[in-house]
């Protein structure tokens, strides 16, 4: 492929939106759409134009979500490959046929531009046995393919290699802090622990999913509470973790409108944001146990990025590992930035997400071997 420009598309559906974005040899963005209320469509108007009107894309790279055990890693698309894709759609409904929405729209509009399927799941594909395996029945197992697959793999790949970019250390905990929250343990690059499991439902208090649950209350909801599976599901994805703690009017888990409501003087917006600080550092307690160490804490994503309180709440509860932070960094951070006190064990980055980063990047890695 020498001579070739190596523009990347980088095309990122989510469960209600979709970003579309172009990024140079220097992953630079060059042009961007981004959609808020996609309708699944191929055919929606407005992402028509914007990809008819791009010249010189080398490749483009396109998020998904599940890989399950077929893909661990980036995959050039193919009739069989989307067919593929889309029969792990019951793993990730939401977002699995965006995805396959976004991929045709691509094939079809641009033509000559190959597509590479990037996985969310990928990532964690090098999770060991311990950390892979429920103890549930063995038959299960074998029939289903249970294991944790973890999620968000994408920004903890961009953000733990920038970490050990910017500080030279292995020992990394990578806190991708949103809608969505999980971490991921890393050492020396591979993923050794994550927090999500089989499904997105798994590990720390999200805006609106549970977290982790005790398996036997779930039951005793459905035989006892007479709770259906619909409803179960409903609840457990949509009206739980800080909305359901929270139980604000409007039933907001945006942790924004909870701090605001817990500074106006509510106590179960108050309540809701300890249980949300206790998850999160017990969890990364549980990465660095994973790791026998820690030697980098990084927080990006929406809340990881911007709530400069999460981060100060977290480190305060983790000083036993050697974490603390120089206030005024952390309330001034708004880059890449270093937010340890001085003489701190641990170094705390506040790193910026940039999954398109890290799909161009397999995107070009794929097509050098191609």
């Amino acid at each position: 492929m020498a001579g070739h420009a190596l523009t990347v598309l980088v095309v990122n559906a989510g469960s209600s939106s979709l970003k579309v974005s172009v990024l140079d040899d220097d992953d630079q963005v060059t042009a961007a759409l981004e959609l808020d209320r996609w309708d699944g469509s191929p055919d929606h108007a407005e992402l028509g134009s914007f990809l008819t009107a791009q010249a010189g894309i080398f490749v483009a790279g396109h998020r998904v979500v599940h890989g399950g055990s077929v893909f661990t890693g980036p995959v050039l698309v193919d009739d069989a490959v989307a067919g593929e894709i889309a029969g792990l759609g019951e793993l990730a409904p939401l977002h699995q046929h965006r995805a396959l929405a976004g991929l045709r729209a691509v094939r079809r509009l641009l033509p000559g531009v190959p597509c590479v399927a990037c996985f969310d799941t990928a990532f964690h594909a090098t999770l060991p046995p311990q950390a892979a395996l429920y103890a549930l029945p063995a038959a299960w197992t074998r029939r289903f393919g249970l294991r944790r697959y973890g999620f968000h793999g994408l920004s903890h790949a961009y953000a733990s290699r920038r970490a050990a970019e910017l500080t030279g250390r292995t020992r990394i905990v990578t806190c991708h802090l949103g809608a969505g929250a999980s971490l991921a343990a890393v050492s020396d690059g591979i993923c050794t622990d994550t927090t999500m499991g089989f499904t997105p439902l798994e590990g720390l208090v999200m805006a609106t999913r549970s977290g982790s649950v005790d398996p036997g209350l779930i039951l005793w909801l459905a035989q006892r509470g007479g709770i259906g599976l619909a409803e179960l599901a409903d609840g457990l994805e949509t009206r739980s973790g800080l909305a359901g703690l929270a139980d604000l009017p409007g039933g907001s888990g945006d942790l924004r409108d909870i701090r605001a409501a817990a500074a106006a003087g509510n106590e179960q917006a108050k309540v809701a944001v300890e249980v949300y600080l206790h998850r999160l550092a017990g969890e990364v307690a549980a990465m660095a146990a994973a790791m026998n160490g820690l030697d980098v804490l990084v927080f990006t994503g929406g809340v990881g990025e911007h709530d400069a309180a999460t981060r100060a709440g977290a480190a305060a509860r983790l000083a036993f590992l050697g974490v603390a932070i120089d206030s005024g960094r952390n309330a001034g951070a708004s880059a890449d930035e270093n937010l340890s006190a001085a003489g701190a064990r641990v170094t705390t980055l506040r790193i910026t997400a940039r999954e398109d980063i890290e799909i161009a990047g397999q995107a070009r890695a794929v097509m050098r071997k191609s």
